[in-house]
């Protein structure tokens, strides 16, 4: 009889705190060799963070997220930006890292151009 009880009270412990258990959620983070940072609800294998959500039965808020640009269309983005400026742009010609010469006019129209190809082929089309 007393093992009943046990049982009995046991039992209706779990279903008491099963609602709260069905609440929370354990996310795991971590970065990896090229940091970036990665979320996932199965432990990963190398050295990580966890983190307990809970969520009370309150309506998670749903942010709006932009889409990372991908790196050649931030690049050629960047570069017509400055291109389009009256700024010297300069030339490194021997591979020193230090500019030897700045664009000529046409240089910099060319370089416009294969900027402006470039955003064609690596952005996304925007919708209106």
């Amino acid at each position: 009889m007393h093992a009943t009880r046990t049982i009995a009270a046991a039992l209706a412990l779990l279903l008491a705190a099963a609602p709260t258990l069905a609440q929370q959620q354990r996310v795991y983070q971590w970065k990896d060799a090229k940091g970036v940072t990665h979320y996932t609800d199965l432990p990963p294998t190398q050295a990580h963070k966890s983190r307990d959500i809970d969520n009370k039965g309150n309506t998670p808020e749903i942010a709006t997220v932009k889409p990372v640009e991908n790196e050649q269309c931030a690049n050629s983005r960047s570069n017509l930006t400055r291109l389009q400026t009256s700024q010297a742009v300069g030339v490194d010609t021997d591979g020193d890292g230090k500019s030897d010469r700045n664009l000529s006019s046409d240089e910099r129209a060319s370089q416009i151009e294969l900027n402006q190809a470039a955003i064609k082929a690596y952005c996304p089309a925007t919708k209106p």
